[in-house]
């Protein structure tokens, strides 16, 4: 008896390895196109292939990848479509994924593109004033309707970093005013410094708190200064108690859902990769903990996707 059951715990977990890499099954479409507000195509593909292909509806396909495709990015953007992802925000993170976001958004009509340095990356670059330089040309393509993710980030950078970030942040800021573009803000562990930044330029018209991660007290603040309060699939975790009432002071008009793929999936399906059909598992979710009806949140974040980043 023993043995079978070691037999059992060995396979469930042989199991487990295995579904670790492969995207999750198709949701249930929603009823209201959303967009997907942050997702890193060029990582997801490069990195995981083609999200599953196949109708919608619970463990739909079994959750295979869908193997390789002519056009990765068609076939990403064709299954998100499928259960009401219609449009997708592709983010830069430095000088080439930028440049390629930009691209892909001028072949893709469902696509647009931010560019930027992300914070982390700041601190690394030999000539960050030449990096700079290569984002704001970037800046004034047309599908390139965001400058971030840019910001600040207190976990993976150290001190000695964080002279070089603000300096980098400050000018992303302008650069997002000067081309009348949305900022697109990483904030990890910065809450208070991203804030003062912010209140010292003057924040652009249009200011996205990518990834939320923030308590009700954070929301509050964010709120009141007019910013967009993006959420991923980390408020569906079982330990997100306090972003769950961080969205729900959040009122529907300021809120936008991402899912910064391939990083971040949604519950049931921690730990897998992520891709933007699985964003309705996510607005779910946000529906729940909101108190809002489904087809009435999913207009609110339509509607707040195209006033934050123009028509696609």
């Amino acid at each position: 008896m023993l043995a079978a059951m070691t037999e059992q715990t060995e396979t469930r977990k042989q199991r487990a390895a295995r579904r670790a890499g492969e995207f999750p099954p198709v949701p249930e479409a929603l009823p209201v196109p959303v967009l997907d507000s942050h997702t890193h195509l060029d990582i997801t593909v490069s990195e995981y292939g083609v999200p599953p292909v196949g109708e919608p509806g619970p463990e739909a396909n079994g959750g295979s990848s869908g193997g390789p495709a002519e056009d990765p990015v068609a076939a990403a953007v064709a299954v998100a479509a499928a259960v009401g992802v219609d449009r997708l925000v592709q983010v830069g993170v430095d000088v080439e994924s930028s440049r390629w976001g930009a691209d892909v958004a001028e072949r893709h009509g469902a696509v647009l593109a931010t560019v930027a340095l992300h914070p982390n990356e700041a601190p690394r670059l030999a000539d960050l004033d030449e990096a700079l330089r290569e984002i704001e040309s970037l800046a004034a393509r047309d599908r390139v309707r965001g400058i971030g993710e840019t910001g600040m980030d207190f976990f993976r950078t150290g001190d000695e970093g964080r002279a070089a970030q603000e300096e980098s942040f400050r000018v992303h800021i302008a650069i997002a005013k000067r081309y009348g573009k949305a900022l697109v803000i990483h904030d990890r562990d910065a809450h208070a410094d991203v804030l003062r930044v912010l209140d010292d330029e003057g924040a652009p018209d249009t200011v996205v708190l990518h990834c939320f991660s923030g308590d009700a007290d954070f929301a509050r603040e964010c709120v009141r200064r007019g910013y967009l309060l993006s959420f991923a699939g980390t408020v569906t975790f079982g330990s997100a108690g306090a972003l769950r009432e961080a969205a729900a002071v959040t009122p529907v008009d300021q809120l936008l859902v991402e899912t910064d793929a391939p990083y971040l999936t949604p519950m049931p399906y921690r730990g897998r990769p992520n891709a933007s059909y699985l964003i309705p598992l996510t607005v779910r979710s946000l529906a729940e903990t909101t108190g809002t009806d489904l087809d009435t949140l999913c207009a609110a974040i339509s509607a707040t996707g195209d006033r934050a980043f123009g028509p696609w």
